[in-house]
């Protein structure tokens, strides 16, 4: 070991960081339908660098393997599904061979993270201006309430819908479909709800802390239209306005939170590792298409 190793520290092994994200992304916070946790990698191996993404698709394994990287924690899990077969002729199963016989963990953090304090919401409602420790769960945990899914919070000044659309353009990371908003845009906005990833189901519990806006993803047509009219009828006062961001987008904003939280809850142990977060756009949309104009 060199003498700038003992300086920072030994590298943590496999078991070692996935002892850190459980500290800061408690497992036990996911869903019951979820896959979070260590996919490949065996516990005793030595990680000394660790790679960042939202989706554990083939560009990003390969993206981790060329920057060196012995580990990979992706947000979405590479096995949410049953499988029957990992042979390498199936992305998912070249995804796995790829890993293994470079030696590189996959350590997925889903909807654990989602919940956790300083997870993914947390990041998407401070993207929007609103101070992520003054903010509550939409879906109080019952162990914690503290933590659990989404998150509500007010900004310290009003904005209208389009400031605060604008704002968010310019925070998050953009894929094709930019973010849709359904509202006026002139109204002034203050108590936002947030959802990172596909929030549609979270609609009553958003209109139940009485949030001017609701920022997700993934937003699909029934769902919406219902919500609009619900807001625009009798009685519905124009809340919640809508901001719909792409899943990815809304989800990627929390990946230098984690590289950097990550990186801290190992130094506290003695460890040090290098960390990198991924460059690449993979939401699964190339390009769109606008109307001709007359």
């Amino acid at each position: 070991m060199s003498t700038e190793q003992h300086a920072r520290g030994p590298h943590p092994t496999v078991q070692d960081v996935v002892d850190a994200a459980d500290s800061l992304w408690p497992f036990r916070l996911q869903e019951s339908w979820d896959a979070s946790g260590l996919v490949t990698g065996r516990p005793g191996r030595t990680v000394t660098h660790i790679h960042f993404a939202v989706d554990p698709v083939d560009a990003v394994v390969r993206e981790a393997l060329d920057s060196g990287a012995d580990m990979l924690l992706t947000h979405h899990p590479l096995l949410l599904r049953g499988v029957t077969s990992v042979t390498a002729g199936g992305f998912k199963g070249k995804a796995i061979h790829d890993l293994i016989e470079n030696s590189c963990a996959l350590l997925c953090c889903h909807t654990n993270a989602d919940a956790a304090r300083r997870g993914v919401s947390d990041a998407l409602i401070a993207a929007c201006g609103v101070n992520p420790d003054d903010a509550a769960p939409l879906v109080p945990d019952d162990a914690d309430p503290r933590t659990g899914l989404g998150r509500v919070g007010t900004l310290d000044e009003a904005v209208t819908l389009r400031e605060l659309a604008e704002r968010l353009a310019a925070r998050i990371p953009q894929g094709v479909q930019g973010l849709r908003v359904a509202g006026d845009s002139h109204r002034p906005v203050s108590t936002v709800a947030v959802c990172g990833g596909s929030g549609d189901s979270l609609f009553d519990e958003v209109r139940a802390h009485g949030a001017d806006v609701y920022v997700t993803a993934d937003l699909r047509h029934h769902p919406a239209s219902e919500a609009r009219e619900r807001a625009l009828g009798p009685g519905g006062h124009g809340s919640p306005a809508l901001i719909d961001a792409t899943h990815w987008g809304s989800e990627a904003a929390w990946l230098p939170w984690a590289a950097e939280d990550l990186q801290r809850a190992l130094a506290a142990r003695g460890f040090h590792v290098e960390t990198s977060v991924s460059e690449l756009r993979t939401d699964p949309w190339d390009f769109r298409v606008e109307a001709p104009q007359d």
